[in-house]
């Protein structure tokens, strides 16, 4: 009978290390190279008969302040696990790989670990990438309630040279509207991080792209990104921030300036914005107010850091200058804001906690006034979303319509209105057959009485289908488009253009009188696929012709 032992492996570069076991404690241990891994893989090898059947050897780290701290457990039928850190943690304190065994040790079979033992994991050799784990079967239903802390991480919004967010839910076929996703990694004591994109070894993917009106080219448009801002400016412009792309490295191109009537981009090195620019960064939101011609940045999150600024673009001057502004408001990504009557509406998103707390999610909502340069909270009535990121607000009227994200591991698909003259939260029932529950999809306005849902990612595969709501009658439709089903896409972005030009035969009724902006057409920029594949493709879809399908 081959010898019990059990190895380690933090690195596709690294060959499995062999864990030094003692016998007079139980336990199989290893130092934590340095620098410290971003992600771990555990697995016992040979047979388990030399311990009792009830034997569960817990996965933990030593060294840090609270006493150790549990990853997982390994058993006779779940023989490997794999670990990712989350965003934000910082776990330099860990110094050693502990493996307790919780069972007894029997006279028969061979004493496991009981050659070459070695005592740290060494990166330097190296060995053909391993297989990743099957990963385990999805959990119950679980439902939601309120503001909560977040659990299983995924995207890696910190796996930096790239962040790492949640990835999220289940079945297409499911018909609860909170479900629970399936995980990529073991349950842990501390929030851990599923990746929402996995790293590409190369650009992101262009094979079978949809046609667009402005195909990647090298420095003619913007590399393949996921998490960008993208913001139209008057509907002649619009401006492209932030993103990460090809192995998860945050953009070295992160601003573009693209012109819609020719569909041209040009780099922000050539468009010359003076004053301080935003730092580059993912989850963040950007919001044009026609009424003073500036945009406004706010939040977002890169690597460990996190964001509560608001940056501000004067789009005459081309100019770029912040705010100290008064009031609190957290560092916040994943969130979404709406323009309403010049203030800025922020709601939902994720906050980062003090280490070792796992991020929350917020189901807060927060108000930025502009001409005072104040943040508030209002009173808000009604039965409002559960804490959630990753979601989609669409302001209809006076009405701001949110819809989907996930709080780990409860993803949703439910639909709520802030009317925003009431400042009440209602829930919305639904008729026709909803979108399936999704984050990181995208959504845009196609009239005063419809918006548009399409792609998200549901935990297991980025999506391509689409759906239009109806805000008269509160119906889901299913959209079939042959661009917007091309490819499946998450995380990518999806702004209205509008027009400003007078309808014929419309006449003035006041000397101060100007056209409301009027929906002609859909831009859609980037995104990335689950496989490793980020997109730098521009797509620009005539509303009427949505409308039409």
């Amino acid at each position: 009978m081959e010898d019990f032992s059990i190895y380690a492996v933090c690195s596709t570069d690294q060959v499995p290390c062999k864990l030094r076991c003692d016998l007079e404690s139980l336990q199989f241990t290893a130092a934590l190279p340095d620098p410290r891994p971003d992600a771990l893989v555990v697995f016992s090898r040979g047979d388990w008969c030399s311990f009792s059947a009830d034997t569960v050897i817990d996965v933990q780290v030593t060294g840090g302040e609270g006493g150790p701290r549990t990853l997982g457990t390994l058993t006779p039928k779940n023989r490997c696990l794999y670990w990712e850190r989350g965003v934000g943690e910082n776990w330099e304190d860990w110094e050693t790989l502990r493996l307790p065994v919780q069972g007894k040790l029997l006279g028969k079979g061979p004493v496991p670990g009981s050659k070459d033992p070695q005592t740290a994991l060494c990166k330097t050799e190296k060995t053909p990438k391993l297989q990743p784990p099957h990963p385990p079967p999805a959990p119950a239903v679980k439902e939601s309630h309120g503001k909560r802390k977040r659990g299983m991480r995924v995207k890696e919004e910190g796996e930096e040279g790239g962040d790492e967010e949640n990835a999220c839910p289940n079945s297409p076929a499911s018909s609860s509207k909170r479900t629970t996703p399936r995980r990529r990694v073991k349950p842990t004591a501390r929030a851990s991080q599923t990746r929402l994109f996995e790293p590409a070894q190369g650009p992101g993917k262009s094979e079978g792209a949809p046609a667009s009106t402005a195909p990647a080219s090298t420095g003619g448009t913007p590399s393949g990104r996921w998490g960008q801002a993208l913001c139209s400016i008057g509907g002649q412009t619009a401006l492209l921030i932030g993103g990460q792309g090809s192995r998860m490295q945050f953009c070295k191109d992160p601003m573009w300036k693209l012109h819609t009537e020719t569909c041209s981009w040009v780099a922000a090195e050539t468009v010359a914005a003076a004053g301080p620019t935003p730092e580059c960064r993912i989850g963040h939101t950007a919001t044009f107010d026609p009424e003073t011609e500036r945009i406004y940045v706010f939040g977002g999150s890169k690597n460990k850091k996190w964001f509560n600024d608001v940056h501000i673009l004067a789009t005459k001057t081309w100019r770029w200058f912040t705010v100290e502004a008064m009031g609190k408001v957290p560092a916040l990504a994943y969130h979404s804001t709406s323009l309403f009557r010049g203030e800025l509406f922020v709601f939902g998103g994720v906050f980062p906690m003090p280490h070792p707390e796992p991020d929350g999610c917020s189901d807060s909502l927060y108000i930025f006034d502009p001409q005072h340069e104040i943040w508030y909270q209002p009173i808000v009535l009604g039965e409002g979303p559960a804490a959630r990121s990753g979601h989609s607000a669409c302001l209809i009227q006076r009405k701001l319509y949110v819809f989907g994200g996930w709080d780990t591991p409860v993803c949703f698909n439910d639909m709520h209105i802030l009317d925003l003259g009431l400042m009440e939260f209602s829930k919305v029932d639904v008729s026709g057959a909803p979108p399936s529950p999704r984050s990181w999809h995208a959504c845009a306005a196609l009239s005063d009485s419809s918006f548009v849902i399409h792609g998200g990612y549901d935990g297991n595969i980025a999506l391509k289908d689409s759906f239009i709501f109806n805000t008269v009658n509160n119906s889901w439709t299913a959209l079939v488009h042959p661009i917007l089903s091309a490819l499946p896409r998450a995380g990518h972005s999806m702004v209205t253009l509008t027009t400003t030009e007078e309808e014929a035969g419309s006449e003035p009724t006041e000397e101060d009188w100007r056209p409301e902006p009027r929906p002609h057409t859909l831009l859609i920029f980037g995104g990335g696929d689950n496989e490793g594949g980020f997109y730098s493709d521009t797509m620009t879809l005539p509303i009427d012709e949505v409308l039409d399908q």
